[in-house]
């Protein structure tokens, strides 16, 4: 504990972790007798990893309703920015008209540390995009949406309220995946295209849980 004071839990748990399997190696190479001092009941219970989380994953007529039922047309191409094309919500905000491209959208300085990432949406997206652009005079380097993050979270959470779920902005960027993946799109096409991630095991905590409907279907349409 005192080897790890002030780190977070996630590193408390990897240096318990390796230290384990050190004791581990020794038991079983040249110490037979050594007991394990990470086999601790205690010990064990305070670098205990905690349960996945299990996201909530938001069917297609869901979203499809929410993003219909979206008047405002600002709002509406917010929402499906993170439902079509998976981008995250601080990606949204900080578009600018310089980053609508011919057939995709250019993300600067993003999560990744990359000096820009490209982000493909649906065409008929990009077009009522740069439509909206024109129609609100948005100059090059301003802002496409410029609204604060608390704002476009509030938004997202009463464009869920109209179909009563409890919508955050990232659910949406979880359904592009889990969509996408359940529509026989390639795991490396959903990681590295849709979400841009540099680990494949990171989109894999994306993707959400298939349930007893769904797991019926996909059988009677392989082999029904």
């Amino acid at each position: 504990m005192s080897l790890t004071k002030g780190n977070k839990q996630a590193t408390k748990r990897n240096r318990y972790s390796v230290l384990s399997s050190f004791y581990n190696f020794s038991i079983n190479t040249v110490l037979p007798a050594l007991p394990n001092p990470c086999n601790s009941a205690v010990i064990k219970k305070v670098f205990k990893r905690p349960q996945a989380i299990q996201w909530q994953i938001i069917d297609k007529e869901t979203v499809d309703e929410i993003i219909f039922r979206t008047m405002n047309p600002r709002n509406r191409l917010m929402l499906e920015l993170m439902a079509r094309g998976g981008m995250r919500i601080g990606e949204v905000l900080n578009l600018t008209s310089n980053d609508i491209q011919d057939s995709s959208l250019t993300i600067q300085n993003p999560k990744s540390g990359r000096a820009e990432e490209t982000v493909y949406v649906p065409r008929k997206i990009l077009v009522r995009l740069s439509e909206y652009v024109k129609a609100k005079n948005i100059d090059s380097n301003s802002r496409i949406f410029p609204i604060s993050y608390v704002a476009a979270w509030s938004m997202v959470r009463k464009a869920g309220r109209m179909v009563d779920i409890e919508l955050r902005p990232h659910d949406l960027r979880r359904h592009a995946a889990t969509y996408a993946s359940r529509s026989g799109t390639p795991i490396e096409i959903v990681s590295k295209v849709i979400l841009r991630h540099a680990d494949l095991s990171t989109t894999q905590r994306y993707l959400g849980k298939v349930n007893d409907t769904e797991a019926i279907r996909w059988i009677e349409t392989l082999y029904g």
